[in-house]
């Protein structure tokens, strides 16, 4: 007879995910840290009760906006190389609804995050109970519902049995490095209470096994037949050499084979920045180095990348009328892009045994001296940017396209001489080499691609596969979680910091040292780029009052300092280059978080080189810049590849 144990359904949620490992490359990992909750009504009493009661070895987290919580459990699974996570669980409705973002954020990027909603009745006997949203077509359907497009598995328990199979088939999800993304199980206010005789080897420890299966023969041989035929080819290096951990690998591959890389947001940091064939990012936010090869190469080998707009400028990039794209990649689905010779499988693997492959042919690349001089000049426009100052009225940002007031005025209220190129060099410059940085959605992420160096595997932490706003705060604390012992920083635009920075209270209440560099220019100022590069006024971009129709007056300064003040933190304002390198310094000293407030001059981030971003702009306007725009849009669709 099979033994069992009486326990609630939120009990066995908790008990059950106590038990979890991961082994990847014979190393065992506990994959389940604790829980980071907001408790309402909707999980106080039920999943509260079992954390509260027997929370095992699980840690509890307190956070601020679920969002914001799930986005720190976000960042402490990416940096953790997906072998550790903290699910999140909210109450019903608003709650629930708030972490829809996050697990977008999650699925997109393909980290784990398994996050337990709660949801309205399964008896309905209280409907409509506090939160729920009703639908006259179907009382079936609840907030919860809305997971559904966002997650990589969805689950809802209206019976206490139910949980097994659900939190095994999670677990499937969470630990599958092609197919991970966010899960979701909803759970029913009453059956969170309910008891069950759980079999007790529903409990027993589990180890799933993250493994490296090469691309099958028959593709190797594809890939091989068009690589040993290029004589430039070019690597991207997307975020699946970061979570295969085959940086190493790649590294040889490309200097063995004589092959330049560039990198992707998400695969930046998982080669060293001072390889000699690193190009450092690549496509509408990369460097002239590595676009500029891009264009003339004659195969692109993809690697652990999805190709996203980015990557491949619209598709407009790989400008060679005869190049040959190739990808290795374990999700079947990203490596048929680009209508690539595919391989599928680990991207470790895969480029070892393609290495193999490739010696025996003897096998190496047609460049001469082109990688070597793309790099030089490169490396000049690095040591610009750094030495951009404002130098009075006569000073000229990098960005031309702008409001003629926006500038001096900024100037005048905020007494602010920064520029944000020489910002991050100074940054780069001063803080350990060992240090994370942080980085998501605005102009910050595209300066960051192109100007951030590091030798540190995964010290460079971006969130743009789904451009979430608000990330970067809550990732410090994530981070942090993660390498408890490293410096951890996050880059954020006012506008991605006034989005969410709530979580600056979990940081402090978990007692974490972590550093928020907040870049204050008054605005959105990537999309009022975006805008006015267009032919579009500056519109809704900057923080301006309003005339009573639009936001159009003068510019609102902020105190983010005293903002960070309020929550106890040790704060800076910086309005000079010295300024920030003096508190930077400052800093490392101190053993709280520190928020630092740069006043950074509008419209001095980097600009585009030799990419173009397709765009939806209107084609037609009685405005004649929008029309003259338009016909650069029209230029570079005709150019791009259509699929």
């Amino acid at each position: 007879m099979t033994n069992t144990i009486r326990l609630t359904t939120a009990q066995a949620i908790v008990k059950f995910l106590d038990n979890q490992y991961v082994s990847m490359d014979g190393e065992e990992t506990k994959f389940v840290e604790g829980f980071f909750t907001i408790f309402g009504h909707g999980i106080a009493v039920g999943l509260g009760e079992a954390l509260d009661t027997n929370p095992g070895s699980l840690k509890v987290f307190q956070g601020r906006n679920e969002q914001g919580m799930c986005h720190a459990a976000i960042a402490f699974a990416k940096q953790s190389g997906r072998r550790r996570i903290i699910p999140c669980a909210s109450s019903v409705g608003p709650g629930a609804a708030n972490m829809v973002t996050a697990c977008a954020t999650a699925t997109v990027n393909n980290i784990p995050l398994l996050v337990f909603p709660a949801d309205t009745f399964a008896s309905r006997q209280p409907d409509p109970v506090l939160q729920q949203l009703e639908q006259s077509s179907s009382l079936a359907v609840t907030t919860n519902d809305a997971f559904r497009p966002v997650c990589k598995y969805w689950d809802r328990i209206t019976r206490p049995e139910m949980v097994m199979t659900a939190l095994i088939n999670a677990m499937r999800v969470l630990t599958d490095p092609a197919e991970t993304g966010a899960c979701c199980i909803g759970l029913c206010q009453d059956v969170e209470g309910e008891s069950y005789d759980f079999p007790e080897y529903f409990f027993q420890k589990r180890v799933h096994r993250i493994t490296r299966p090469a691309a099958v023969e028959e593709e190797m041989e594809d890939i091989l037949s068009v690589i040993e035929n290029a004589k430039k080819p070019l690597v991207i290096v997307g975020g699946g050499v970061r979570f295969s951990e085959a940086g190493e690998a790649v590294e040889r591959f490309c200097e063995e084979f004589k092959l330049p890389f560039g990198e992707t947001q998400g695969g930046k940091s998982a080669c060293k920045s001072s390889h000699p064939y690193c190009l450092g990012g690549i496509g509408v936010t990369g460097t002239y180095a590595a676009n500029v090869i891009a264009k003339d190469a004659d195969a692109v080998i993809a690697i652990g990348s999805r190709l996203s707009d980015f990557t491949t400028s619209s598709k407009w990039l790989y400008q060679n009328q005869d190049v040959k794209f190739v990808t290795i990649n374990n999700c079947r689905y990203h490596a048929y892009k680009m209508d690539a010779v595919k391989a599928v499988g680990d991207a470790k693997a895969t480029v070892e045994a393609l290495s193999e492959k490739l010696r025996a042919k003897g096998y190496v690349s047609s460049y001469t001296d082109e990688i070597e001089k793309a790099k030089r000049a490169w490396d000049d426009e690095m040591a610009r940017l750094a030495g951009i100052r404002y130098t009075g009225e006569d000073f000229e940002p990098n960005i031309k396209a702008r409001d003629p007031r926006t500038v001096p005025e900024f100037v005048r209220l905020t007494d602010g001489k920064i520029t944000q190129t020489a910002a991050l060099a100074a940054i780069r410059r001063v803080i350990d080499k060992e240090a994370v940085i942080i980085t998501a959605g605005g102009s910050l992420p595209s300066c960051m691609q192109r100007m951030w160096t590091t030798d540190k595997r995964g010290g460079y932490h971006a969130e743009y596969g789904y451009s979430c706003m608000g990330y970067e705060v809550a990732a410090t604390l994530g981070v942090k979680m993660a390498e408890p012992d490293n410096e951890v920083y996050c880059v954020v635009g006012d506008s991605s910091f006034q989005m969410l920075h709530s979580e600056i209270m979990t940081i402090m209440q978990e007692k974490k040292k972590v550093n928020i560099l907040v870049f204050d220019n008054c605005g959105f100022g990537c999309i009022n780029n975006l805008e006015m590069n267009h032919g579009i006024g500056s519109l809704a971009t900057e923080f301006r009052y309003t005339d009573g129709q639009k936001p159009c007056g003068d510019l609102i300064p902020v105190d983010y300092a005293k903002i960070g003040e309020g929550y106890g933190l040790k704060t800076y304002t910086c309005r000079t280059i010295p300024e920030l390198e003096a508190a930077l310094e400052d800093a490392k000293k101190q053993e709280i978080a520190c928020l630092f407030d740069l006043k950074v001059i509008p419209k001095t981030m980097t600009d585009g080189y030799e990419s173009w971003w397709n765009v939806g702009l209107a084609d037609v306007s009685v405005k004649e810049s929008v029309r003259e725009a338009w016909k650069g849009v029209k230029e570079g669709r005709e150019e791009a590849r259509v699929y």
